[in-house]
């Protein structure tokens, strides 16, 4: 006798069959180095401010770090290996700033650069297109001694890194992403103190954090389409469609004021070469010194914008981050293991905002995906985490959607590749198509894995056949 569960699974499948993407719509996985690779100070790897932040007690939910996490390091070709057995065409990853630089200036780390070119050249070797970052959260922590994101210095620093990267792996790796969430490492960091380095210094610390990350991007732009002419070149903003909780005109006005903070600020610096007046004149005295140059610095053309999205924000009047004054509002409805809301068209609502607001050449969904409760292998070898299943199902159709009403949506990176060090949740809010048993780091491709590289594998022209996903 078929269970529902089952039948519930093959609707689910019949579903993901039915998907079309355009022709050459990218598929992937994205994953972060700190979060997994460990091996914090083999071969040479200098500090990061994650090292560090992760020794303060009480900062990680189960007061772990990712001293090994994935053991990326020295397992990166078991990981090649899942993105091939899922038809995966593309890995979004970034490089630890550390492991190259040690001190975050100076000589670079030759084994850092070897470990690099190991990974790429065994993912060209596999038929997986490397889209690497730059900047995912790392700073050495070097450079957060001499003030990190407060230090405007620390722009040209970043430049300089770019180049070092983009000349050693430019000859293979022609997706560049400079930044990953500015508005995140910039304020979880340096103004709620909820990330590393851990500061608390209100909106004061998020703004200036946020236009030296802006300023680093600018400055890093040139050097990379120096150094790789036939690059493409974007950044990746974690982006939120922002709604009043009510029609009371000072919730809306609170949903305003956390658009511009989250979405606009960055948007507008990038894409249209100032930063909205309506921010400038809110944060007033709270800002950064401006330079006349910085925004046309800021405001280099890009390629393409990454957009990380995981949820809505609805939004009324609050005392969260003083002049902004919001609090966010948790609508009745299903909610992740992280607390974020699952609300599909929040990928679509976001796509289409975008495109017409800014009007980027390309986008790409580089982060989308959804924490759970962490699992564990059954009997019959399975991990069957439907939840996610579901999850990325609902939120491919939407993209799905939105790319044949015209926004040019080109490829999707499920977050993440595999269970990892969640930040500061450590390892309690898993988010991987892939298990890992972090006690013998064995990689157990989901259920939600082989629904996604059902789609990914698919005929972009006609709906997939059903895939039998191994019940």
């Amino acid at each position: 006798m078929t269970s529902n569960i089952d039948n519930t699974r093959k609707v689910l499948e019949a579903r993901a069959s039915g998907l079309v993407f355009p022709k050459g719509f990218v598929f992937g996985a994205a994953t972060s180095a700190y979060q997994i690779e460990g091996a914090p100070a083999a071969d040479g790897k200098g500090e990061s401010i994650w090292d560090r932040f992760c020794k303060v007690p009480g900062v990680i939910t189960d007061a772990t770090s990712g001293d090994i996490a994935c053991d990326h390091y020295h397992r990166w070709g078991e990981d090649i290996a899942v993105l091939k057995a899922m038809g995966l065409g593309a890995y979004r990853f970034s490089f630890a700033w550390a492991r190259l630089i040690p001190d975050g200036t100076g000589a670079a780390n030759q084994k850092g650069i070897a470990f690099y070119d190991r990974l790429i050249d065994d993912l060209l070797t596999a038929g997986i297109e490397p889209y690497a970052t730059l900047y995912h959260w790392d700073l050495p922590q070097v450079l957060q001694e001499r003030g990190g994101w407060y230090n405007r210095e620390t722009a040209q620093h970043f430049a300089e890194y770019a180049a070092v990267a983009t000349r050693a792996f430019g000859d293979r790796v022609k997706k560049w992403t400079t930044l990953n969430e500015p508005w995140t490492f910039c304020w979880s960091g340096h103004a709620s103190g909820e990330d590393a380095p851990g500061l608390n210094d209100g909106t004061k610390g998020g703004v200036t954090a946020s236009h030296h990350a802006l300023l680093a991007h600018g400055l890093a732009v040139p050097v990379i389409r120096t150094e790789v002419p036939d690059a493409a070149v974007g950044i990746v903003f974690d982006l939120n469609v922002t709604e009043p909780a009510t029609a009371d005109p000072r919730d809306v006005a609170a949903a305003k004021r956390f658009d511009g903070a989250q979405n606009r600020w960055f948007l507008d610096a990038v894409f249209k070469g100032s930063y909205p007046q309506d921010m400038l004149d809110l944060y007033g005295d709270l800002l950064p010194p401006i330079h006349p140059q910085d925004n046309a610095i800021i405001a280099a053309p890009v390629d393409y914008l990454g957009v990380n999205i995981y949820r809505r924000s609805v939004m009324a009047e609050g005392t969260e981050l003083a002049p902004l004054n919001f609090q966010r509002i948790q609508p009745e409805g299903t909610y992740s293991e992280v607390n974020y809301e699952i609300w599909p068209r929040c990928i679509y609502d976001i796509l289409h905002y975008v495109h017409e607001n800014y009007a980027p050449k390309e986008i790409y969904i580089s982060e989308n995906g959804v924490a759970t409760a962490p699992e564990t292998v059954s009997a019959d070898g399975h991990v069957w985490d439907d939840l996610r299943a579901i999850y990325y199902v609902d939120h491919l159709e939407q993209v799905a959607k939105a790319a044949g009403e015209g926004v040019p949506v080109k490829g999707y990176f499920a977050w993440t590749l595999t269970d990892n060090f969640e930040w500061a949740y450590g390892y309690t809010t898993p988010f991987g198509i892939t298990h890992i048993d972090f006690e013998t780091q064995v990689r157990t491709i989901k259920y939600s894995g082989k629904i996604y590289g059902q789609i990914a594998s698919q005929s972009h022209s006609e709906p997939a056949r059903s895939a039998g996903l191994g019940r």
